[in-house]
């Protein structure tokens, strides 16, 4: 099945988050308040946009990656950014819509590839 851009981000923020608090809870953080506070080093637009930069220079993105995260970006949204500009969000639901594409196609190998990549880059931060 076809989903569209805004669907495969939906599924993409989802996983990511669960991906962001299971990292949190690895490293031995168990306070809800710092827990909370340092989740969103990895879920702000920003850091979203930061990778995806990464991605893209570095050419680390297949030519079907590619064309997701460019169906995500580039879908029509009802939604309005809250902490970003218009295009950083529009880059980062690009990157939530590759994560949810990996992660119905059952591509974790590849999803936990771009994850260890992901955590490293904001955790150096």
């Amino acid at each position: 099945m076809i989903h569209s851009g805004n669907v495969l981000a939906f599924i993409g923020d989802g996983v990511m988050t669960l991906q962001v608090r299971e990292h949190l809870v690895s490293k031995g953080i168990t306070n809800t308040k710092v827990l909370q506070e340092t989740s969103v080093k990895f879920v702000s637009a920003n850091a979203q946009r930061d990778f995806v930069q990464i991605l893209i220079e570095q050419n680390i993105l297949n030519e079907k990656e590619m064309q997701i995260y460019k169906r995500g970006r580039n879908a029509k949204s009802q939604s309005a950014a809250k902490n970003a500009d218009i295009v950083t969000y529009r880059i980062a639901t690009g990157l939530e819509a590759l994560w949810g594409y990996l992660y119905l196609n059952k591509e974790l190998e590849r999803l936990e590839v771009l994850w260890d990549m992901y955590k490293e880059m904001v955790d150096i931060r």
